[in-house]
């Protein structure tokens, strides 16, 4: 038992630590409260004006960065590489121009191409904008009317969305009817009636009639298909195939050898042998010596296959396969680079109609001088190592060129290699979309130029931007050509003499 004292002091201790904890518990609760408060404010000014980082102005010389959905790094790459190519700006303006006078609801809310442009103005500086972040989730809402179900938080690839999008801006084409109704023919007899007061009885008011090959989009091409007979030398008739992009698997490499966007544009259009093929101009002459009343077996020969491009289109995506598998079948990424260039000349892999046998050698002789550089009797033709002299270099190698070649993106600059005549099919390198990681998970990322200055919207720019999602720095030339490219984008560059005669096409 305690002495008196020690007895009042012990008790005082003890009403001095419980009057500390119910002190510390209120507290506890007020900071509960305070934190709620806190929380609740931050949820409500997020919903009010987004993310604090889209309220940043942007930096001059930069473009605004995308806001990262989840997992939409394949998304706003895309976007970003796209917002890069005019002529695709320039097409969404020229296509979307019949939505103007419909004016029942809002078209950007029903119409992929309407919100793609929106995105891709603003992405390059086109429409006043000083947010530093823009969000794109608009892009996946009207892609879900459009029956694409994209979810934002699952790993997506960016040449699969490029698709998507070039497949879905083709279905809105075709849902615009082309001709007239023939209920309405009469009325377009009547020359008093002027084309606006014309009015269709069936889809109300008369879309004008458009070429139908003017409205495809930039990035449409056409593959030729050639097919040889090896015993009997007969040409099938050529078959034309449609593409958006150019898909190229990368060859096996070779020790010592660097590997170029050449080597994989060379080994997509290399010649393939088809055996067990039906050949009927072998089986015309097999009839003809035989007798009369005689069956005769279809003619089965070995056929040589050869891919040519027959349309080259202004805009050119191309497609760099990585996906490889093991032994195991296990999806493996490919992580080496490829040698591409500022500049693509596409001329050696383009489609030339093959030239009469009688007049081939009189057309040779007129035009020998003519010739373009890797082509035999005006057919293109693959240039191979014993094609060339010994001791000199190809006239032209995408991605293998020397450093001299890399000058102002605003000058041609073949005109420095004496050895190499002005190409018709001549493409500027806009944007690189880069991946990441392995095929498991990873991050896209893109480089492209930085948009024209206002007062010459014409030029184009040779400074270069580094984008992954929000974030947006200036880059090099050697930094962009020295990444490992996923998806490159080009776009076709027309001389002056080009100019000219599109401009005639278009007047006539």
């Amino acid at each position: 038992m305690l002495p008196g004292g020690a007895a009042e002091a012990d008790g005082a201790v003890r009403r001095a630590l419980r009057a500390g904890a119910a002190a510390r518990s209120k507290a506890m609760q007020n900071w509960g409260v305070i934190g709620g408060v806190a929380a609740a404010l931050a949820a409500g000014l997020y919903v009010l004006w987004g993310p604090v980082g889209g309220r940043r102005r942007r930096r001059k010389g930069l473009v605004p960065g995308l806001l990262n959905l989840g997992n939409t790094c394949f998304m706003n790459s895309l976007l970003q590489g796209l917002s890069s190519c005019p002529s695709f700006i320039k097409w969404l303006e020229e296509f979307t121009a019949q939505y103007k006078t419909d004016q029942s609801q809002s078209p950007e809310h029903r119409y992929l191409s309407l919100t793609l442009l929106h995105l891709l103005r603003a992405l390059s500086c086109q429409e006043v904008t000083e947010d530093d972040v823009l969000d794109a989730s608009c892009l996946l809402e009207v892609l879900r009317m459009y029956r694409w179900q994209i979810s934002s938080f699952e790993e997506q690839d960016a040449h699969e969305l490029f698709h998507v999008l070039t497949s879905s801006l083709e279905d809105e084409r075709d849902r615009q009817p082309r001709v007239t109704h023939l209920f309405d023919v009469h009325s377009l007899e009547q020359p008093e009636i002027t084309q606006k007061q014309i009015s269709c009885r069936t889809r109300g008011s008369l879309p004008p009639v458009s070429n139908h090959w003017k409205s495809q989009h930039p990035f449409h091409g056409r593959l030729t298909s050639n097919m040889v007979c090896k015993h009997c030398e007969h040409q099938s008739p050529v078959r034309y195939d449609t593409f958006d992009s150019l898909s190229l698997s990368i060859p096996a490499a070779v020790w010592g050898r660097p590997m170029t966007l050449d080597h994989c544009l060379h080994h997509f259009i290399s010649s393939e042998s088809v055996k067990d093929v039906v050949c009927d101009n072998c089986t015309k002459i097999q009839a003809e010596g035989t007798l009369k009343g005689q069956s005769i077996e279809n003619q089965r020969t070995t056929f040589v296959k050869q891919l040519k491009l027959g349309k080259l289109p202004q805009c050119l995506c191309i497609h760099l396969q990585r996906l490889s598998w093991s032994n195991q079948g296990t999806p493996l990424k490919r992580h080496e680079h490829v040698q591409f260039n500022e500049f693509l000349v596409m001329d050696i892999y383009k489609y030339r109609i093959p030239v009469h046998k009688s007049s081939q050698n009189e057309l040779n002789q007129k035009n020998s001088e003519e010739a373009t550089p890797g082509t035999k009797d005006r057919i293109a033709v693959k240039p191979s190592d014993a094609e060339q002299p010994s001791g000199t270099k190809p006239l032209f190698m995408n991605g293998a060129c020397s450093s001299s070649f890399l000058m102002s993106s605003g000058t041609f600059p073949l005109a420095a290699f004496s050895e190499c005549s002005s190409p018709v099919y001549l493409y500027r390198l806009m944007a690189v979309v880069v991946h990441h990681g392995d095929m498991h998970s990873g991050h896209f990322v893109t480089y492209r130029r930085s948009p024209p200055s206002p007062k010459n919207p014409l030029s184009v720019s040779s400074q270069w931007l580094w984008i992954s999602d929000d974030t947006v720095r200036k880059a090099s030339l050697q930094e962009v050509l020295s990444s490992s490219a996923y998806l490159l984008f080009y776009e076709r560059v027309h001389s002056r003499v080009q100019h000219q005669s599109l401009e005639l096409r278009a007047e006539e």
